[in-house]
């Protein structure tokens, strides 16, 4: 990306973002989110200062539309969450349940990316997503497979899948941005550094927001180069992938910074770790009130998709954020 990076600023919500759009003094971020002004952000001197710009000075960001619940399928026996619980059938069943509780979208996944993770053979996972993949496809919404590995993006889309997520952003393979060139999918790009093993060794930034906005847009640039097409891409700012606690808290308020790469946001902040951090050492499968309370401070930044394991209560708070966010 360049040294320059110009996000929205000065959000409006709700029925004061609709007024304000009709009157001209702010454009668009979604049905119930505008802004009414910009910051331009750049690097000098190895030092990254920030102006307001007005709102003329930048062009319109796109309309993401409605957001849309991503249900998640660990087809792994070691995911931090729910590891070992969905195999095979148990992961079909599950499948059909998330799209039964309203997922509008799966991201079925065979090899944990938790903190000090282990990566597994290609052939391991093929074997772990394709059978889930395939029972899946019947259900009818869009299926994603989270993989880094291009053997597994071949099969599992050859499977049933619509979708790439690459938690590494297409940075683990060498061979993934060509194959996904040859290929008519979207393809998520997720923000992280180093490895599962290695990421969470002192994660530090000279300036968080506009590092990880100008290293999702070096991502994108190189899938760009390798014949990926932008309008393919979404981005994912890796909430739990090389990030403290304070990190991931300042990337949900900050989302919105994203914006600057004008491509749709997905969010997954579902029982990530910060979540029991913040909430005094919380134990994963008690965090769903931090996952919702963390997710909606994301849709109403700009956020997409929500990526998540409590489909049901996800869905519900989604409706009701919808309801309060559009009224008139």
């Amino acid at each position: 990306m360049s040294s320059s990076q110009i996000s929205p600023a000065g959000l409006l919500r709700g029925a004061d973002a609709r007024l304000a759009v009709a009157a001209g003094l702010a454009l668009p971020l979604g049905p119930a989110l505008a802004h009414g002004h910009h910051v331009e952000a750049k690097r000098e001197g190895g030092a990254v200062h920030r102006r307001l710009l007005p709102l003329e000075a930048a062009p319109a960001y796109p309309d993401p539309g409605l957001p849309r619940v991503m249900g998640i399928v660990n087809a792994t026996p070691d995911s931090f969450s729910d590891g070992g619980r969905y195999f095979g059938s148990a992961g079909v069943a599950h499948a059909e349940s998330l799209v039964e509780a309203g997922a509008d979208m799966l991201d079925i996944g065979g090899e944990s990316t938790r903190p000090g993770a282990d990566a597994v053979s290609v052939a391991e996972e093929i074997d772990r997503v394709c059978p889930v993949i395939e029972g899946a496809k019947r259900l009818g919404v869009p299926i994603s497979v989270d993989t880094r590995k291009a053997g597994v993006m071949k099969a599992a889309l050859e499977a049933g899948a619509d979708i790439v997520n690459d938690v590494s952003a297409l940075a683990y393979d060498p061979e993934a941005a060509a194959f996904l060139a040859t290929v008519d999918c979207p393809v998520v790009l997720m923000h992280a550094r180093g490895t599962p093993a290695t990421m969470q060794q002192a994660p530090h930034y000279d300036d968080l927001l506009y590092d990880v906005t100008a290293e999702l847009e070096a991502a994108c640039a190189r899938a760009e180069a390798a014949g990926i097409a932008r309008s393919r891409l979404i981005v994912d700012p890796g909430i739990g992938f090389a990030k403290t606690v304070g990190h991931n808290a300042a990337l949900v308020d900050g989302l919105h910074a994203l914006h600057a790469l004008r491509l749709p946001i997905l969010l997954g902040v579902s029982r990530k770790s910060f979540i029991g951090a913040i909430a005094g050492n919380v134990a994963p499968d008690q965090r769903l009130p931090g996952s919702l309370a963390a997710g909606l401070a994301g849709l109403d930044r700009g956020a997409a998709i929500l990526r998540v394991h409590d489909v049901v209560e996800t869905v519900q708070a989604v409706k009701i954020w919808r309801t309060l966010a559009i009224s008139e």
